[in-house]
């Protein structure tokens, strides 16, 4: 008996001195890490056989004094004769911060086989601060100068067109809104201005979380391009429906 009562004593020790080593409010350290892979898949077949793929995967790295992010987007096309659509985005970021906002460094690449332009590269530096950081709203604000290289599609009338280069400035609004706990609302606005060529990119979302670290979300890109090769569109749009998952 004396020795039971001796084990519960011993059992209601140590219990009190792990809770006093572990408090109830503990939570393991951040990494800074955040990582989001979203992907969407139609098949279709019957009357119409056509197969779409699109694909994005996002990382950041956040620290106290930098952040950096690798965005890549991947869309693809085809129905039973020929490939209708394949485009590749690549965008990096690194962000150095300082009190009143950050200093950025840009460089991103597109790869388009059906757009007006095949190939579009373009490297940006500049200032970026915080207009509204709260809760439920942010609103980053960047500008600065950059270097663009670009290769038109190739037409009838221009059969071997020649890369154009042109010296730019660009200005971004990225803007978040927290609808309530469970969904969000995303649009980012990119104008490129140069002396050749000026463009326009509206990319909003929509995310509705369904699980913890799974959510459903709808997107939609919308690019304006001032000058493009004859026979193409100024404007493409590219919209989304896909599963989102969240690594932290």
């Amino acid at each position: 008996m004396i020795n039971k009562r001796i084990l519960s004593i011993g059992c209601l020790l140590l219990s009190l001195k792990a809770q006093a080593l572990v408090p109830p409010q503990y939570q393991e350290p951040a990494t800074g890490l955040t990582a989001e892979v979203e992907a969407g898949l139609q098949l279709n077949t019957g009357n119409t056989q056509s197969t779409s793929f699109n694909g994005r995967t996002r990382l950041i790295y956040d620290t106290k004094k930098a952040k950096q992010e690798a965005l890549l987007k991947a869309y693809f096309a085809s129905d039973s004769e020929k490939t209708t659509a394949e485009k590749y985005d690549v965008q990096l970021q690194s962000n150095y911060k300082v009190d009143s906002g950050y200093f950025f460094g840009r460089g991103e690449g597109t790869w388009d086989e059906f757009g007006s332009y095949t190939r579009l590269y373009t490297g940006s530096v500049g200032y970026g601060f915080d207009a509204i950081s709260s809760y439920a709203t942010k609103l980053k604000l960047e500008i600065g100068p950059g270097y663009q290289y670009s290769l038109a599609k190739a037409t009838t009338t221009e059969p071997d067109p020649d890369a154009n280069t042109d010296v730019i400035v660009r200005a971004a609004a990225k803007f978040e809104q927290r609808i309530h706990e469970y969904s969000s609302f995303t649009a980012d606005l990119t104008a490129e201005t140069g002396q050749n060529n000026s463009a326009v990119t509206l990319d909003m979302g929509y995310k509705n979380i369904l699980f913890q670290d799974l959510a459903f979300k709808v997107g939609m890109n919308v690019k304006y391009t001032e000058v493009v090769p004859d026979g193409t569109e100024q404007v493409d749009t590219v919209t989304t429906f896909n599963l989102l998952y969240t690594f932290q």
